[in-house]
């Protein structure tokens, strides 16, 4: 036999992870049974953010290559597909807690504290990692949320704070993207032709709508006119900085153009596996959102208006991050940008 024997048992060290489940309620004498079913579920969390994690780290150098071979470009969009597939089953295990009624949490909630799912080391890890920066966190209290872990979860945080991440390489790759620009086609000059006339066309048709009244007609008119406003400065480098610097937008000029260019012809063949990609980054924010907002209504349904037992505000905090914490949100509000096939300026890629 080439390699030595394995028990099951063994290679997955059923030993100390069947025997990590430890009831604090048993502890103090007044053991809960619905204790199991909390540490089953949050465990179960951790080995999956395990999972994330791992795959995540193994994107990062990846997408930062100076330059990424074709051949990488599958692996990359498979990884993050499974990414995907992880945190959009991230829900399901809180359908099994619920099955747990809030007086049967209030059981044994009281030994819990001050211990808090905000104090998950490796889900922080996991946020940095994607690109939320700390300057969009939702603040818990007025020390910084990396002050919540222990160590050496702490340094490690605070090291992958200090490093290049998946939105970093994300946005280098998008810069890189060739096409944009060549002897026969300028897609920024073209594609605003084509956007303003899209919209000059409805700005017609609303004015000609015998069916509206002149209010109406006007109300419609001026959001037209402030959407064609906006794409001046999309396709102004300077107007777009100046917004960038506001926080319109994250991506940089170029690397935006490159993400609205890949969406609008993605059919062509070369495309279609960075369009997979930039869609399953919204995937992951999606389900991330979606588990978020979940976890807030449990959270809600549990403990009503208590505070949480690490002490932040329980179902406000919980809402505020599902709403605030995406991190590809230029990736979605590209949508606004997208015109019909049919009105596309045509080009095809050399």
């Amino acid at each position: 036999m080439k390699y030595e024997p394995i028990h099951y048992h063994d290679y997955l060290g059923l030993d100390k992870l069947l025997n990590s489940q430890k009831r604090r309620s048993e502890t103090f004498g007044k053991p809960a049974h619905e204790e199991w079913l909390f540490i089953s579920v949050h465990q179960v969390y951790e080995i999956w953010f395990f999972q994330i994690l791992k795959e995540i780290q193994s994107l990062v150098p990846l997408f930062n290559k100076p330059s990424i071979p074709e051949r990488d470009m599958g692996t990359i969009a498979h990884r993050i597909d499974r990414i995907y597939a992880i945190c959009k089953s991230l829900t399901g295990p809180l359908d099994i807690l619920e099955t747990m009624t809030p007086h049967e949490f209030l059981d044994f909630r009281d030994y819990l504290y001050p211990a808090s799912g905000f104090q998950s080391g490796q889900f922080r890890m996991i946020e940095v990692l994607l690109g939320l920066k700390i300057e969009n966190r939702i603040k818990l209290t007025e020390s910084p949320f990396y002050d919540h872990l222990r160590e050496p979860q702490k340094s490690e945080l605070l090291q992958l704070m200090q490093g290049i991440t998946l939105y970093d390489g994300l946005e280098n790759w998008l810069s890189r993207t060739p096409f944009l620009k060549t002897s026969h086609f300028d897609f920024g000059s073209e594609y605003k032709k084509a956007l303003l006339n899209v919209y000059q066309d409805d700005l017609n048709v609303i004015k000609n709508n015998p069916r509206l009244t002149e209010s109406d007609k006007e109300r419609s008119s001026k959001n037209i006119q402030a959407f064609l406003d906006q794409v001046e400065s999309v396709f102004d480098e300077t107007k777009y900085n100046q917004l960038k610097e506001q926080g319109v937008f994250r991506l940089n000029f170029k690397a935006f153009h490159a993400a609205l260019f890949i969406s609008l012809y993605r059919d062509e063949p070369v495309l279609q596996t960075p369009f997979s990609i930039l869609n399953a980054l919204m995937d992951i924010d999606e389900a991330l959102t979606t588990w978020r907002y979940r976890h807030a209504l449990m959270a809600h349904r549990m403990l009503g208006r208590k505070i949480g037992t690490g002490g932040s505000s329980g179902t406000d905090y919980l809402k505020e991050t599902a709403e605030k914490h995406k991190i590809y949100n230029d990736l979605f509000n590209m949508s606004s940008f997208l015109i019909p096939r049919s009105k596309l300026p045509p080009y095809a890629i050399p």
